[in-house]
């Protein structure tokens, strides 16, 4: 799952996308560097566009192991946008480790524009800004 992500200082915003299957080793490369990003801030909102996520290789220790780390506070929203009911799934899963401990505003859309409205934003972020992101297989 390439997975990357632009920060937007002047909104608090993270905005990641993913493409393909969604591996823990994908999951734990984002989380390292985001976290790692001079410009990340804990308390930003996040748009996780995962409508180009496409299955999992992900077993439920490897969604807990991801789900155990707090790169996020508490108080930040976070939308995640998916397309099919595996993805989902998965989302909710994961919202729900998260919320036992104590992160509660991570909501799952199926919708990009009700997640945007969530977030209080006006519109999708341009796609250039994931410049990182290559199709599978491409170097």
């Amino acid at each position: 799952m390439p997975a990357d992500f632009f920060i937007d200082a002047d909104l608090g915003m993270v905005f990641s996308k993913a493409t393909g299957v969604i591996s823990l080793a994908d999951g734990e490369d984002h989380m390292d560097r985001l976290s790692a990003d001079p410009e990340f801030r804990p308390e930003y909102n996040q748009l996780f566009d995962l409508r180009q996520a496409r299955g999992t290789a992900l077993s439920d220790n490897a969604l807990r192991s991801l789900a155990s780390r707090k790169i996020f506070s508490g108080n930040s929203r976070r939308a995640f946008v998916v397309e099919g009911d595996l993805e989902f799934g998965l989302s909710r899963v994961f919202a729900t480790y998260r919320e036992i401990q104590g992160e509660h505003g991570i909501h799952v859309f199926r919708e990009m524009k009700e997640a945007l409205s969530w977030l209080s934003l006006s519109a999708e972020p341009d796609p250039g800004l994931f410049s990182r992101l290559r199709p599978s297989g491409v170097a």
